[in-house]
Order: C-alpha cells, then structure tokens, then sequence
C-alpha cells in the first residue's frame, strides 16, 4: 500500500509529496517538529506533543498554520489513510516559503507537512529486552535545544559516529563533564542509592514529552527521582542507565564507551518503567 502526506493542505501519495526548494525549512532549517507514538490507531501523549509543538513555534515567532481541532483532524486522518495501529506520525511546520533572505520574509504562510509509518513493537520490545550501548560525545550543539527545531546537523553526525561504532546512541557531554541528554533521547541513571537522576531543564537540553509522563509515572510508584546534573562518569559507575523519547520510549543502556552499566543487561526499573509507560500511553492515548 502506497504511504499518503499532508502537505499544506492536500492528501497526496507519500511518494509524489514535494515542498517549494524556498522552503525556509529546507534553507535555513527555520522549522519545527514533532514525532508523535500510535498505540492501537491513537496518538500518545497528545496535549504533550501539542503544548510542546506551540512552544516552539512561539519562541521562532512562527504562526500556527491552524486551530489545534483542525490540526488534530488532520495528525487523524493521516492515521486513518495509511492504517497505522501502531506506529508514529511525524509534523513538521516551517516559516513558509519566501525568496531566500535571512531576515523573516513579510505575509508568508507556514507550510506544513505531516507524514506516518507503522512501527513494529514486537521488534521494539526485543531491542528493549536486549538494551542498547551508547557512545559518549561533546556537546557541542546550538545554544537553545530547548526549541524542538529542524537543525539537527549535530545530532545526526553524532548519531553516526555512535553507529559507525556499533552503538545505538549518543549521550552528549557539556564542557563541564555533565551529561544533557541523548542525541535524540533524554537520558536517566540510577544510582546506588536507588535514587533515579536526571538533567533538570534549566540545562540546554530539550523538554521530552515521553520524559514529563516518565516523571509523572515514577512520582507515582514510591520510587525517588532527582532533577540534577550528573557527570559521565556517575553516569558509568550508575546500576543503571536509560532514555526515554517518542521513538524508543524507555530504552535501556547496557554500556557506555564499552564501559559494562551494572551486569550488562536491561536493570529492573527501566524495564518495569517501560511496562508501565507502554500500558500508560495505550490508556490514555487520544482519537
């Protein structure tokens, strides 16, 4: 079956889709983005997702380009098209389409793009059962992570550098030996004490929403969790390791720089964490 799109205003087959090469997304990387997870045919962490997507727009001075019952409809029926039960569906809002020109262009309209594609989770859970090693890497990124952008060049070549050495992510290092966050992850340990850390948002890293629910999940289970800067190295001695993301939901990490995280196998509290998020979002996953 052939994929279908949104793009500004229209359903088309994925693969005749086309945006204008003046897409200041396309030049200057001037766009958002949002990934959203499909339990059962529904989007997870929906108003999350929505708050988040506002928010950084605002922060670019980009106009939502509609109401968000009309965005719903729209994120809804790409669902429905391409018969996604589970899977992820991926928006993307840029300024619009201007002659090329640094400074913002006058009276554009926000161009949009909307796409979705099934995800295996028996896959998934096998990796997640398995974990997952990460290689360590400066941080050496824009200054406002916090904004969910399209400029995601440092991240891809971290990315590939991590795969390139068998690893399946990145954890970024600042200038000071404190962990941010994955390269497109948060990222969590545990220390000995049993107390679950993880870098607090005053630090350039982004808001996940996987991470705000995680928190919510975690205040409700007795266990204790820490919004606080932790070095790499803490990071290694940690009984465990995990990240959180739309994409990989809780993902453990079995080892750092080939630096073995506890026995080498997924610990106990990321996996039940990641039992618990999966039967959360199924619940509680919207239209």
């Amino acid at each position: 079956m052939s994929r279908t799109a949104y793009v500004n205003g229209a359903y088309v087959r994925q693969s005749d889709a086309v945006v204008s090469i003046e897409d200041r997304g396309y030049q200057f990387a001037d766009a958002v983005y949002e990934v959203w997870s499909v339990f059962d045919g529904r989007l997870a962490d929906l108003e999350g997702h929505l708050n988040r997507l506002e928010r950084s727009l605002a922060e670019l001075k980009i106009a939502m380009p509609m109401p968000r019952s009309a965005l719903l409809v729209v994120l809804t029926e790409v669902v429905r098209r391409n018969r996604i039960r589970e899977g992820m569906v991926y928006l993307q809002i840029s300024r619009g389409v201007a002659p090329r020109d640094h400074v913002f262009p006058d009276n554009v309209r926000p161009a949009m793009v909307v796409t979705a594609k099934p995800v295996d989770r028996i896959a998934a859970a096998k990796k997640a059962l398995a974990g997952i090693t990460a290689k360590s890497m400066p941080d050496i990124r824009w200054g406002r992570c916090d904004i969910k952008t399209v400029g995601l060049l440092p991240n891809v070549l971290a990315k590939q550098a991590a795969r390139e050495e068998g690893a399946g992510e990145v954890i970024f290092v600042d200038s000071d030996g404190y962990v941010t966050e994955g390269g497109s992850t948060n990222v969590y340990m545990i220390g000995t004490n049993g107390v679950i850390l993880t870098r607090d948002l005053k630090a350039n890293i982004l808001a996940g929403v996987t991470r705000l629910t995680l928190l919510k999940l975690i205040a409700g289970t007795g266990l204790e969790i820490r919004e606080v800067a932790f070095t790499l190295e803490a990071a290694k001695a940690a009984s465990e390791v995990f990240i959180t993301a739309a994409t990989s939901l809780v993902m453990p990490i079995i080892a750092i720089d080939g630096h073995l995280i506890g026995d080498g196998k997924p610990g106990p509290v990321a996996s039940a964490l990641r039992d618990s998020y999966i039967i959360h979002a199924r619940n509680t996953a919207l239209v």
